[in-house]
């Protein structure tokens, strides 16, 4: 018997990838990661088709569905995050060469049944599963080698999915001629969703498993290897505890063998912020022993907190920072120069028009004095934004503030234009247009909104810089 027969009734495509991944797992974790990937992509874009609270993005890829907000608030924060878990190792199985862990593709299929079964009990208009019904791991150890599928096969069938992508929209782009039978579907499909609304949801979504499984995905997709013993439960001492030791989740380390940052893993249930104390003190006991305090992490697996507490207040980011990221970020505590004291370019702005000098200062005050991260400057048309931009990536870069930056605009025409700028006020940045280039030799990268987004769809890249982006 299949953890997924509740499916085969009403989602009968849902039902064949998720039995493709349970089948698969114990004797091809990458195949199985692919089909638990597949079918969280039928089964959310089943739920667009049929659901007509759910709004389209502006493009009806995988990642743009999950992260649409009116799919995000209709499936939950914990729904959410394991599908978002599944589609990364999908990710990881078809575009990396390195192999999917037996461990790591079970888990998936676990996930894929609470995902799962978040579907069926939001939109089956006939029975739907019982909350009482549990994932059985005994099923995946059934091994059916017959079915092992080369890896050639599975990167076909994604390249099948991938070129259906639009076909979604195309169907939904004038609802008023959908066809009857649609029609009806949608009409029965939003009666049971509020049905099930109306009913508490008692099915146990929040397992700790999913937190130490999302983490550790994110850890690695920054290039943490996890596979050295003092990088999960290190042990510290002097904490205000009567042993006076305590256990910090993971240390992320630095080639010279000093902590360059830290992660406080906290249950599903509760807020990743109630970790912020517990990590403070891991941090106190890592810079007493090593005389280097780490960056701070903590999340309870869905929520992800960074807190350089030398320099700036705890903010929320989507993952994790790599070694490189994390050496620079320490290297800055020491390394940057005072804005206050760095001058500016008057050869770029402010020589004929002193309030461009004024909001630059401004800007560097509220960073500097204020440890503010966020700026925002509105000026008119025709005084010089772009070139007070310029001069105030330049200061940063000069006083050691910051090393790459991304500059966004709304249409290519200004993207063109700033670009332009870039190169004759401030070549050394090697300023690179990503609507035209693709390259990362650069310290400045140009790109409209559109173009961005499309980039980090296509490279599915989690990373979460610690230089600015600029937006004009």
């Amino acid at each position: 018997m299949s953890n997924f027969a509740f499916l085969s009734a009403e989602f009968p495509t849902v039902h064949e990838a998720a039995v493709a991944a349970e089948r698969h797992a114990a004797s091809d974790p990458t195949a199985a990661a692919f089909f638990a990937g597949k079918a969280v992509e039928v089964a959310v874009k089943w739920a667009f088709r049929s659901d007509p609270a759910l709004k389209l993005p502006y493009q009806d890829n995988i990642a743009a569905l999950l992260h649409e907000p009116t799919f995000k608030k209709a499936a939950g924060e914990a729904v959410f995050t394991k599908a978002k878990y599944i589609n990364s190792l999908r990710n990881r199985a078809v575009h990396e060469e390195k192999a999917i862990k037996p461990g790591d593709a079970a888990g998936a299929v676990k996930e894929l049944f609470h995902v799962c079964f978040w579907l069926a009990r939001t939109y089956a208009r006939q029975a739907k599963p019982d909350p009482k019904l549990v994932f059985d791991p005994a099923v995946l150890t059934r091994r059916d080698e017959a079915l092992k599928k080369a890896f050639s096969h599975i990167k076909a069938q994604q390249a099948a999915l991938d070129a259906k992508n639009g076909e979604l929209t195309k169907l939904l782009a004038d609802k008023q001629n959908l066809d009857d039978e649609l029609q009806a579907l949608r009409a029965e499909v939003a009666s049971a969703r509020k049905a099930a609304e109306a009913t508490p949801d008692a099915h146990d979504y929040n397992e700790a498993e999913t937190r130490d499984r999302f983490i550790d995905l994110l850890l690695r997709e920054a290039g943490w290897g996890l596979d050295q013993p003092d990088d999960l439960e290190f042990r510290v001492e002097g904490m205000p505890n009567n042993e006076g030791v305590g256990f910090v989740d993971y240390v992320l380390w630095g080639a010279d063998g000093k902590p360059l940052g830290l992660v406080e893993a906290k249950r599903t249930r509760k807020d990743a912020r109630q970790g912020q104390q517990q990590a403070k003190l891991y941090a106190d006991c890592l810079e007493a022993r090593f005389g280097q305090r780490p960056v701070i992490f903590y999340s309870n697996g869905y929520e992800h907190w960074i807190w350089d507490d030398t320099r700036y207040p705890p903010r929320q980011i989507g993952g994790f920072y790599k070694r490189d990221e994390l050496e620079l970020l320490i290297q800055r505590r020491s390394g940057r120069a005072k804005l206050a004291e760095t001058k500016i370019n008057l050869a770029i702005a402010g020589h004929k028009r002193p309030y461009q000098q004024r909001a630059i200062r401004a800007i560097a005050k509220h960073f500097e004095q204020d440890d503010e991260r966020k700026a925002l400057l509105v000026m008119a048309t025709g005084s010089g934004k772009t070139r007070t931009v310029i001069a105030l990536v330049d200061l940063l870069m000069r006083a050691g503030w910051v090393k790459r930056v991304l500059f966004l605009a709304d249409r290519i025409a200004l993207v063109n234009q700033a670009t332009g700028a870039f190169k004759a006020h401030l070549p050394d940045s090697a300023p690179v247009n990503l609507v035209t280039e693709r390259t990362s030799d650069g310290r400045v990268f140009l790109s409209t909104y559109p173009t961005m987004m499309n980039l980090i769809d296509g490279k599915q890249d989690a990373r979460s810089s610690s230089d600015p982006a600029i937006s004009i």
